[in-house]
């Protein structure tokens, strides 16, 4: 539709690709993590960032699927520089090893995406026993922030460089429980709702990376915190949803809605990432 293609102040539009977005730009020397890397967003960001001569840590909960992702990725991008490291995001455990991980490899850190997620997934309690979608979309990544945070603040200060820290949340964080988040009833399986509950794992991102910025410009550290409803993009996110996640939904919306398959993503635009 003719309206997608009116361009903003960036001289973007809706339609632009991440390619276009981020033609001539090179990353060579920045080191970044992208959470949930092996399919949708968080596949396309990888691509991206690796076609800019990034370093990427593809941070996945599926190792075979990480693997598969970053071969598809190799076969266009030989040089690509792209390493694949567990990481499940329900679990604190499995965060505080990967963070700690990272951490001995002595590696630096220019850009953390905090892009994994689960959407109206039916009422699960994590292995910490957290409701899934609360433990995934914001604990576990919340969590992985502040390990990693010193890192990143000495990466920026010996780099001279900017370090920045991106909140993958949604327009669906307008779609909450009355109270906003319920703090005190995140595991209430009676009052669970799928839509609700995402959308107030998607309030919390924004709250967390609002904070978060406040904090690190008030400290003085040249790191930024942005969090960005990337678009409506049909991907696997949307496979707990028996309407959205529908075959019908992808066919007849093709013209409305994003996909990672065809590159029509704009989340370079709207992070500023480089």
């Amino acid at each position: 539709m003719w309206i997608f293609g009116w361009k903003g102040p960036s001289g973007f539009s809706a339609c632009s690709t991440a390619e276009q977005v981020t033609q001539g730009i090179d990353g060579t020397g920045l080191t970044a993590i992208v959470t949930g890397a092996s399919s949708g967003l968080g596949a396309e960001t990888t691509r991206i960032l690796a076609l800019r001569a990034v370093h990427v840590i593809m941070a996945v909960r599926n190792m075979d699927a990480g693997r598969n992702a970053k071969e598809e990725i190799l076969k266009e991008i030989p040089n690509a520089k792209i390493d694949v490291m567990e990481l499940d995001l329900s679990s604190m455990g499995s965060v505080r090893k990967f963070a700690s991980d990272y951490t001995e490899l002595g590696r630096p850190l220019n850009i953390l995406i905090n892009n994994a997620g689960v959407m109206a997934s039916p009422f699960t309690l994590s292995q910490d026993n957290i409701e899934l979608q609360f433990a995934t979309n914001h604990l576990g990544h919340f969590l992985l922030t502040n390990l990693l945070l010193e890192t990143m603040k000495k990466t920026a200060h010996e780099s001279k460089k900017e370090g920045r820290i991106v909140n993958l949340a949604s327009e669906g964080h307008r779609f909450t429980y009355h109270e906003g988040i319920r703090f005190d009833k995140i595991n209430d399986e009676s009052g669970y709702n799928t839509i609700y509950a995402y959308g107030q794992s998607k309030l919390a991102n924004i709250l967390h990376a609002n904070e978060l910025a406040r904090r690190l410009k008030e400290e003085g550290v040249e790191i930024t915190a942005n969090s960005l409803h990337p678009g409506a993009i049909v991907t696997n996110l949307l496979r707990h949803h028996s309407f959205i996640g529908g075959s019908g939904f992808r066919y007849s919306n093709s013209y409305l809605h994003k996909s990672a398959d065809n590159e029509k993503i704009f989340v370079m635009e709207l992070c500023g990432l480089l």
